[in-house]
């Protein structure tokens, strides 16, 4: 008799469903209906098996059965995107109307009030056996999915770091499911320091470390690629203050190489103190003079030709106050004050500069040569 309700009884319960639970309700379609009934009645059809003992099927493999079809419906729910809350209340409302249902035939054929309790039971101990082994199903799902997906992101973070083509990385960041921001900036940080800066930063923010971009971070360091931080860039850098980070400037996305870059650079130009963080965009003469190390030694040598022949000492004086002198525009008590010696110093040793170079300090591009040659204080 119970058997021969099970389609009305799965039909009430998807109609109980979808009416109580707004995730099914909202986004159900036919199909779908269709199906979730079907196996609603095909679980209370293994229910009936095994509440009568029928000897024509091993009750295990009823259930074994009945199991695994809950767990297969948890991952497809997680696929669906529903949460294991509307799963779970799914559950409890086919629980309910399936007893009622159930409950009010047995009692209109004259079961009797004893079998009707022990008949409660093992609805809801059934019931509670299936909803159990989807939720493990969803959990294991979306576990699986986020592990694909952490894996898709680690690949879309060491293309952009490696410059990779535009279209490669388009379609890298839509197999993780990322939306591409306008900027991306780099930041190249100790690994120790990457998870505590994560938890200050856009959740959308990329992070490497060496186990996922293996040969293309330095030892024992991580690097962030953080979202859209232009405008923000100065709470970016108060963020990622004590963490030794070093902050590349804003990039197009597809460009981040170029950030990432910048930041490797600077860790090799720029000495940050007591773990600030660097701003790169405040080092820029420094990166450029250090892109080419033995270029700017030899236009050191170069422009300093004149000194040859000088005492190292006397030489390092005059190099000294020629560099001062430069940089203030050759005012003499701003180069005195600069270097804290007497305004009359700073005239002697200009005329044996003078005396050395001539009318070539008055030549445009022998000043230029010379502010470059001498813009790091005591060159590269």
């Amino acid at each position: 008799m119970l058997r021969a309700r099970l389609p009305e009884v799965a039909a009430r319960t998807i109609a109980a469903v979808t009416a109580e639970v707004p995730q099914y309700g909202d986004g159900l379609s036919e199909d779908m209906a269709t199906g979730i009934a079907a196996g609603v009645e095909m679980a209370l059809e293994a229910f009936l098996r095994l509440a009568a003992g029928s000897d024509e099927q091993d009750p295990t493999s009823v259930l074994d059965a009945a199991v695994e079809g809950a767990y297969e419906l948890g991952r497809a729910e997680a696929r669906s995107g529903r949460s294991m809350d509307a799963l779970l209340s799914a559950f409890r409302v086919g629980a309910r109307v399936a007893w009622r249902e159930q409950g009010e035939a047995a009692v209109e054929h004259g079961v009797s009030a004893t079998s009707v309790v022990g008949f409660a039971a093992l609805v809801f101990a059934y019931i509670d056996e299936l909803s159990a082994a989807s939720a493990a199903g969803h959990a294991a799902e979306l576990a699986n999915t986020e592990r694909i997906r952490t894996r898709h992101i680690g690949e879309l973070g060491q293309a952009l770091l490696a410059g990779a083509p535009a279209d490669v990385l388009l379609a890298r960041a839509e197999r993780a499911a990322w939306s591409p921001p306008e900027t991306l900036t780099a930041v190249l940080l100790p690994v120790a320091r990457v998870h505590e800066a994560v938890r200050v930063l856009d959740q959308r923010t990329l992070v490497l470390t060496d186990d996922l971009a293996v040969g293309l971070l330095p030892e024992r360091s991580g690097a962030l690629l953080v979202p859209d931080a232009v405008r923000t860039r100065s709470a970016l850098l108060r963020a990622l203050q004590d963490r030794a980070a070093i902050v590349g400037p804003p990039r197009p996305w597809i460009r981040a190489a170029s950030s990432y870059q910048r930041a490797l650079r600077a860790r090799e130009v720029v000495t940050a103190r007591d773990g600030a963080a660097v701003d790169t965009e405040e080092h820029l003469t420094a990166l450029v003079l250090a892109a080419d190390p033995e270029a700017l030694q030899d236009l050191r040598q170069q422009a300093l030709a004149p000194l040859e022949g000088l005492t190292e000492s006397t030489a390092a004086r005059l190099t000294e106050t020629l560099r001062s002198w430069l940089l203030h525009h050759g005012r003499r008590s701003a180069v005195a004050a600069d270097l804290v010696v007497h305004p009359q110093t700073v005239r002697y040793r200009m005329a044996q500069l003078r005396e050395r170079y001539g009318e070539r300090l008055e030549d445009p591009e022998v000043v230029l040569q010379l502010t470059v040659a001498l813009a790091l204080d005591g060159g590269p």
